[in-house]
């Protein structure tokens, strides 16, 4: 009787083992899946994003082939040197006008209007202290850009301006107005002779693009590394 007793007893205390021992092993196989699929979680994401960084590269890649066949292969550099589009930005509007003096009869009355040497030493000035873009009465001013006399008037990309003469340069205000008043300068020359110069700092301006067209009949460009 005794001895039932003490079998009875032990196959509770070993159903009771074995349950806990099944417990623990379900416990830790659902850790194990947990962790498992944080695993597979945290990869599929990491591919996700890896997979986003090629296509935002393939993309950024796409539109800078985009842009350069767009732009005929240049740079936004070459474009703005170019004169190929407007352009905006700060600097110094320089208006010029010819003397209001009264000459003598024995003065030459040429001395009291503006020359195109005049306007291309205001030109040079602006170039020389860092302006990156040039209109004259809404002329953009390029490599090509004739300045020249043309009777009473002043020929700019091969049309005629009569003063005043409105010359917009894009660049740092402060250094273009100091070229253009430093002594000695441009300014001190010609208001000698009563020629007015108007400068006016701008925090933003608008400069159209070269309206001309451009033909080269001669000069043909030469592949890097060829024939010099």
């Amino acid at each position: 009787m005794l001895s039932r007793k003490y079998n009875r007893i032990s196959i509770i205390l070993a159903c009771f083992l074995l349950g806990f021992m099944l417990a623990i092993q379900f416990h830790s196989t659902q850790n194990s899946l947990k962790y498992s699929t944080q695993y597979q979680r945290t990869e599929e994401l990491s591919q996700r994003l890896l997979a986003t960084e090629k296509e935002r590269d393939s993309l950024k890649k796409q539109n800078q082939k985009y842009t350069q066949d767009k732009n005929g292969g240049l740079t936004d550099a070459q474009i703005i040197e170019a004169g190929a589009s407007e352009v905006s930005g700060p600097g110094l509007v320089v208006t010029v006008e010819d003397s209001s003096k009264k000459t003598a009869t024995d003065e030459n009355a040429n001395l009291y209007i503006i020359h195109d040497e005049d306007m291309l030493r205001i030109i040079n000035e602006l170039r020389a202290a860092g302006a990156e873009a040039i209109s004259i009465n809404g002329q953009r001013v390029v490599a090509t850009t004739e300045i020249r006399c043309a009777g009473p008037t002043v020929s700019v990309n091969n049309e005629r301006s009569a003063p005043p003469f409105v010359i917009k340069a894009i660049g740092d205000a402060d250094t273009l107005e100091n070229a253009m008043k430093m002594r000695g300068g441009v300014i001190d020359t010609l208001s000698v002779w009563g020629i007015k110069i108007d400068i006016a700092k701008k925090t933003q301006m608008l400069l159209p693009a070269y309206s001309k067209g451009v033909d080269f009949k001669y000069t043909e460009l030469v592949e890097k590394g060829g024939e010099k």
